[in-house]
């Protein structure tokens, strides 16, 4: 199965297949859309905090530390706390 776009993952667990075309164990789909299911119900603090998040998570597989704390501050928000650099470039 080859996927790519944010969406990719989630049409995939949807069909029920991992990438290499093999079928996702029955206990970790309903341990998945278990958590997903209360992850939908969680109170939002904000779509600005939740942007910055996504951009973090995964802008740190794709630019080095700098260049991320630098665009992140070019955009308006705060740049790269001291555990989020811990966590994703330690």
């Amino acid at each position: 199965m080859a996927i790519a776009g944010p969406g990719g993952v989630d049409d995939a667990i949807a069909a029920g297949f991992d990438l290499d075309g093999s079928p996702i164990p029955p206990a970790m789909l309903a341990l998945y859309n278990e958590v997903m299911e209360l992850e939908s119900q969680r109170a939002r603090s904000g779509v600005k905090k939740s942007m910055r998040n996504r951009i973090v998570r995964t802008g740190a597989k794709h630019l080095d530390q700098a260049t991320l704390d630098r665009r992140l501050q070019e955009a308006g928000w705060e740049g790269l706390k001291p555990k989020e650099v811990a966590f994703f470039y330690g």
